[in-house]
């Protein structure tokens, strides 16, 4: 039996009519399944929505009894509509009661009926209800009419989105309005309450239904062949600077602009109705809506170029090929896919509250910018940007890595009540700014910061520590769209120094490579980039880069003193080699006359396990070292930070942990070298009390931790845990963790951690 004359077309104007009179929900609703009944020469049409308690709900129903609108209930995957809406796929079926997934229901009436075919309601990938419609006699629905269902679905899948239904059923709050609570990983500490606003917000699509076909079918072909054409350019270009994105990624993108399958269906969808943007629209909606569904690693990150590709189609179509930062609310929460630090310093501070992250760790250079700004920052929450939309209410908890998405009102009033606590408790600790960290036995431990923008800088007052541990340079280099010149680093280290004052800073040289790769330059493809070509390796090799900078700090700290780490030293003999190009700036700058600092201090990060069978010679040629926790766990335990099936494989307070610590603070100490630790276990109050029984007295952490910290430090005995680590240590043969064992010293000692 075919499709009523005039097909979706016809159909799709008759909907926009109906969704144009002056009437009520439901009468619209009532109204509108009478028209899909009669255009598609079906006896029965319902439409099914999902409600917050996850059950689907008859909300209108032409053929069956009307008695059971509202009253007719199943779970999702209960019954032929719960395995649609399960799926996300569409279900054609000659005989349903046939069917293994067939659920009676005496109150509908729908016995009489064989012939069903039901399409998920999907708006961005997510399921809001489902369609049917059904007849008596048993036959099977065309392709055709199962695409005339689809693009019908579409227009009532916006109308269920907007929450005109809502008042319709008690209770009842369409999927895509519904709270949710979403787990990812913590990147910076803090509570955020306020409103979404979607880094690259998806194109919303209002106008759905075509005035004129072929126009539209153009308009589509002319949108493919633009964002073809900017494709190719820019994997042509080679640098991809503009965009940011990685050669390898434009490929996969360029080969699915190209796939011909994409372009029939989107050509197909525009032909039964639809505009060119709503076309884009629904294809990718049920490209999302499949692919979420996946248990493919690789296929589910196939959707991430699915929607770039989707996105870069629809601003062309609407006229907006570039997206930026747009005027933001008092409380504005940044939910994006992924983002650089440039991308987040272009956003208003003063306005923003927290960041949510579909990909990027808690070692990622974004984390590492929100930690200096003080946001509280949520990272590899799966889907977080189909989740939402741009006004949403939502929380983010960068303490434990969770995200609360159009929150209730009994939950926003617990995160608030966090909030309170959290700023109490920061009031206490800015309370302490000015008293001086010295433990309960006299033992004064420096408390430093960890920087990498001017931003960073302003926390020294406000946080009383004793200067900067680590200064990045490299982030100066990522948010630039070239090399900075030697003339532009030197504004930024004599920007630096007049910051800090009299404070000591130690400026760390270009930590490029591994995964710190600069837009403007080529990527090297290697097997293992952590272990590769990085840092003081790239310095040596490229000595030009390393005398420029080395260059321009020296001219910006003339007359001051000057304290360079170099990063990733292996060898004794990498570190000379790098003072040596030091000492023969100093001369260069002497031969033209340029005043040098004061004192040039040179120290070697200790991050590389290699220099832990080298301590007392790189102790006895280094000013001082600073050990560079995270890589140095890293390399140690072998265990890739950022790859979340193992990161938790090791602990660094652990007894091999634990000793290969000791040993470098004993080896400095008895070489007479300073040694700071710089890495992000400094700013953890636990691991900080153990570093000091192991016998660092100087620790730099982001600005958020100082104020922990102190209060440790102050409440701490450090003869006491140092003997006590003694103990443990030596009684510890399997490696194991002693953080129990020091959690309940502290407890014992009255130590806050």
């Amino acid at each position: 039996m075919p499709a009523a004359p005039g097909g979706p077309r016809l159909l799709l104007r008759r909907l926009r009519e109906a969704m144009a009179e002056p009437v009520g929900p439901q009468a619209r609703l009532d109204r509108i399944v009478v028209l899909i009944a009669s255009n598609m020469v079906a006896e029965v049409c319902s439409v099914y929505v999902l409600r917050d308690d996850g059950n689907l709900e008859l909300f209108a129903t032409e053929g069956l009894n009307r008695e059971a609108v509202h009253l007719t209930t199943m779970r999702a995957g209960e019954g032929l509509v719960g395995l649609i809406a399960a799926t996300a796929e569409p279900l054609s079926l000659s005989d349903a009661q046939s069917h293994p997934a067939f659920s009676y229901r005496p109150e509908t009436g729908e016995e009489v009926y064989h012939a069903f075919l039901g399409v998920p309601l999907l708006r961005a990938g997510n399921t809001l209800g489902v369609l049917v419609v059904q007849n008596r006699t048993y036959r099977v629905y065309s392709e055709e009419e199962i695409e005339a269902l689809q693009t019908t679905a579409m227009v009532l899948a916006e109308m269920i989105a907007s929450g005109e239904l809502q008042a319709l059923s008690p209770g009842t709050v369409s999927a895509s309005r519904r709270a949710l609570s979403q787990g990812g990983v913590a990147l910076a500490d803090g509570v955020g309450l306020g409103h979404v606003v979607l880094h690259e917000p998806r194109i919303v699509v209002r106008n759905l239904i075509a005035e004129n076909v072929e126009r539209e079918a153009t308009r589509l072909d002319t949108a493919i062949a633009e964002v073809r054409a900017a494709i190719d350019d820019l994997v042509e270009r080679g640098d991809v600077a503009g965009a940011g994105e990685h050669r390898e990624v434009l490929e996969t993108v360029r080969m699915f602009a190209h796939d011909q399958g994409w372009l029939r269906r989107m050509r197909e969808a525009v032909l039964s109705g639809l505009t060119a943007e709503a076309a884009v629209e629904r294809v990718q909606s049920d490209n999302r809506a499949r692919m979420l569904r996946q248990s493919d690693p690789y296929l589910r990150e196939r959707l991430h170029d699915l929607d770039d590709l989707a996105n870069r189609l629809l601003r062309q179509l609407v006229g907006r090929p570039t997206v930026g930062p747009d005027a933001m609310p008092e409380n504005a929460i940044l939910v994006a896919r992924s983002m650089g630090p440039a991308a987040l310093l272009d956003y208003d501070r003063a306005r923003l509250r927290g960041v949510v992250l579909e990909e990027g760790g808690p070692t990622s250079h974004i984390a590492i910018v929100a930690r200096a700004l003080g946001i509280p920052a949520v990272g590899e929450v799966a889907n977080a940007t189909a989740l939402v939309e741009t006004g949403d209410a939502i929380i983010v908890d960068g303490g434990t890595g969770e995200i609360q998405i159009r929150p209730g009102p009994e939950i926003e009033a617990a995160y608030a009540e966090k909030a309170r606590l959290r700023a109490r408790r920061q009031e206490q600790y800015r309370s302490l700014r000015d008293v001086p960290a010295v433990t309960r036995d006299g033992v004064a431990v420096g408390l430093q910061l960890n920087a990498g923008l001017i931003v960073d800088l302003s926390h020294l007052n406000e946080t009383g520590a004793e200067g900067v541990g680590l200064f990045r340079t490299e982030l100066q280099f990522m948010v630039a769209e070239r090399m900075p010149t030697a003339a532009e680093q030197q504004v930024l280290y004599e920007a630096v120094f007049d910051a800090v004052g009299d404070l000591p800073v130690t400026i760390r040289t270009l930590d490029i490579g591994g995964d710190k790769v600069l837009p403007y330059m080529k990527a090297l493809e290697e097997e293992n980039p952590a272990l590769g070509w990085r840092a003081i390796r790239i310095g040596l090799d490229r000595p030009g880069l390393l005398r420029m900078q080395l260059r321009a700090l020296l001219k910006a700290a003339r007359g001051r003193p000057l304290k360079i780490m170099f990063p990733m030293v292996a060898t004794v003999e990498e570190f000379v080699q790098a003072r040596a190009i030091v000492e023969r700036e100093k001369a260069h700058l002497t031969r033209h006359g340029h005043p040098l600092p004061v004192d040039c201090r040179l120290g070697v990060m200790v991050e590389v396990p290699s220099l832990l069978f080298q301590m007392d010679e790189i102790a006895a040629e280094a000013d001082f070292l600073s050990v560079g926790s995270n890589d140095l766990m890293q390399f140690l335990f072998a265990v890739d930070r950022e790859n979340r099936q193992v990161a938790n494989r090791f602990d660094p307070l652990s007894a091999a942990a634990l000793r290969a610590f000791r040993l470098i603070a004993e080896r400095a100490g008895a070489a007479g070298t300073p040694a700071t630790v710089c890495g992000e276990i400094g700013g953890r109050p636990l691991e900080a009390m153990a570093l000091i029984g192991l016998g660092f007295r100087a620790l730099s952490m982001s600005p958020a931790s100082i104020g922990p910290v102190k209060a440790m430090v102050l409440g701490l005995d450090a003869g006491a845990v140092s003997a006590f680590l003694e103990r443990e240590l030596a009684r510890t043969r399997d490696g194991a963790s002693l953080r129990p064992a020091l959690a309940a010293f502290a407890e014992e000692h009255g130590v806050p951690v």
